[in-house]
């Protein structure tokens, strides 16, 4: 009978419709966790699930030799030592593109709610400040998408499905990627690539959709930030970590850049002494947040499961694990 350990808590499976076949042994860890409490759920288990946001450490793996493999509930896997689950020759296996959708579809609304401005008009209608947020919000002026060269950095699953998003609306779009996409898809989806500092220097609208790695940690910094358009817009829908969050306050504060729209910040929960949450009333009216939800609608969450429970059974099948991501060949033995 299989043993499956799961930091993703029965109440995400119970509102999905979702269970493990019959006869398997689930045990729910909740989350957060100290690595004894893993190590201890984990002994005879033979999967480990856990949330994207949820640490593996390399004690973990290593004080768990009877795990065939680990697998994450979304697309990012940053928080799981993969390196240390490779040398343990433990795969880690990710959910690849199962919220692709989702996040082009956020990210998309926050563009339009960045441009015009709609948390800052929102705050003031509530404050009773109606004729005041009117006046402000047709003296300053505001741009239609369809005027905005939109930039894209990475041009994934995700990038690809926002700029497909964007086609109706009219605006260039451009991209840059380190792993372009064919000239077929370029066509398709009326992409052009660029340099990464000709988009950041070009475009009215950026938006973030790379993952964490040692490369694209802080990315965006100061120095991106500075060589913004005044018009820009930022849009951050992928990770906290590949933008940097004092740099960001300082621009927004400098009016350096027209706003940003944030989903993910770094760290998560951020603290009370957060940047971006102790900047003045002014800065704050450009800055838009959102408590990394982008890829949490029922679709994506059920697909999640589903294709999660369905690697568990490849493996009980002897068949090959999808969306390995740390270069193992396939499950452990048992």
């Amino acid at each position: 009978m299989p043993v499956v350990v799961s930091t993703v808590p029965p109440s995400r499976f119970q509102l999905y419709d979702i269970s493990f076949p019959a006869g398997w042994e689930v045990r729910f860890t909740d989350a957060p966790y100290t690595d004894e409490t893993l190590i201890q759920q984990c002994q005879g288990a033979d999967y480990l699930f856990v949330g994207s946001t949820h640490a593996v450490s390399a004690q973990v793996i290593e004080a768990c030799p009877s795990l065939r493999f680990l697998q994450v509930e979304g697309v990012g896997f940053d928080k799981v030592d993969a390196a240390a689950a490779a040398k343990a020759g433990l795969p880690v296996c990710n959910n690849q593109g199962v919220n692709a959708v989702s996040v082009a579809e956020f990210t998309v609304g926050l563009m339009l709610a960045g441009l015009r401005r709609m948390a800052h008009t929102d705050r003031l209608i509530k404050e009773k400040k109606f004729a005041e947020c009117q006046a402000a919000y047709r003296g300053r002026g505001v741009n239609e998408i369809i005027s905005r060269r939109v930039g894209l950095v990475g041009c994934g699953a995700i990038g690809r499905n926002v700029a497909r998003m964007l086609m109706p609306f009219g605006c260039t779009v451009v991209y840059f990627d380190e792993f372009r996409p064919t000239p077929e898809q370029e066509k398709e989806l009326n992409l052009t690539y660029v340099p990464l500092d000709e988009l950041i220097r070009s475009c009215d609208v950026i938006s973030l959709h790379v993952p964490v790695l040692p490369n694209t940690i802080n990315m965006i910094s100061k120095p991106q930030l500075e060589m913004m358009k005044p018009s820009t817009l930022l849009i951050n829908a992928s990770r906290g970590e590949v933008l940097d969050q004092y740099a960001l306050a300082e621009a927004l504060e400098a009016g350096r850049i027209y706003g940003a729209a944030i989903d993910t910040l770094s760290p998560e929960p951020p603290g009370d002494d957060h940047p971006l949450l102790n900047m003045s009333q002014e800065a704050s009216d450009r800055l838009l947040l959102t408590p990394h939800v982008a890829g949490t609608t029922n679709e994506a969450f059920t697909d999640m499961l589903r294709r999660t429970i369905a690697n568990m059974e490849r493996v009980e099948r002897g068949e090959q694990l999808h969306n390995i991501v740390n270069g193992v060949a396939g499950a452990r033995l048992s």
